[in-house]
């Protein structure tokens, strides 16, 4: 192999490797905004006597209004019987659910959806909140209100 053949060679594998490191990192106009909620059975309206405790994490990317969560929780009075996002609502009120999770309902729910420029902005204002539900307690047994990270 000749020195020019070398140098070309040696250029375009540069190159590649360059556009291969590349991938899969965020673009500089994409943003994902993290949403946080402590469940507690005081946060239900009405509120609800219970030991169970949840957290509820909402990751927004903002580019493509797509959501993205996690919630744990434990000490509920028995299996859940649903679990979903309600909104828009103030803390201290009701709403119906705009984000149903779907799949298995276990002491780590997971899941996303695409939101409508509507729910992001309901999202954004704090007019959101996790519940949890079980028999003993249908219309929820924890509750809390998403709020941006750090707020």
């Amino acid at each position: 192999m000749n020195r020019h053949t070398f140098l070309r060679a040696a250029c375009a594998a540069g190159a590649l490797s360059l556009a291969v490191a590349g991938c899969g990192q965020l673009r500089p106009s994409q943003r994902v905004d993290i949403y946080e909620a402590t469940l507690t059975g005081a946060e239900e309206v009405p509120a609800v006597a219970t030991p169970a405790r949840g957290m509820a994490e909402v990751h927004l990317d903002t580019m493509r209004n797509l959501v993205t969560w996690k919630v744990t929780f434990s000490g509920l009075s028995g299996p859940p019987t649903g679990a979903h996002i309600h909104g828009p609502a103030a803390a201290g009120q009701n709403a119906p659910v705009v984000v149903p999770f779907t799949g298995p309902l276990g002491l780590d729910i997971r899941g996303q959806a695409s939101l409508t420029p509507q729910q992001v902005a309901d999202l954004a204002a704090g007019r959101w909140y996790v519940n949890i539900h079980s028999a003993a307690h249908p219309a929820g047994e924890i509750r809390g209100q998403l709020r941006l990270r750090g707020r």
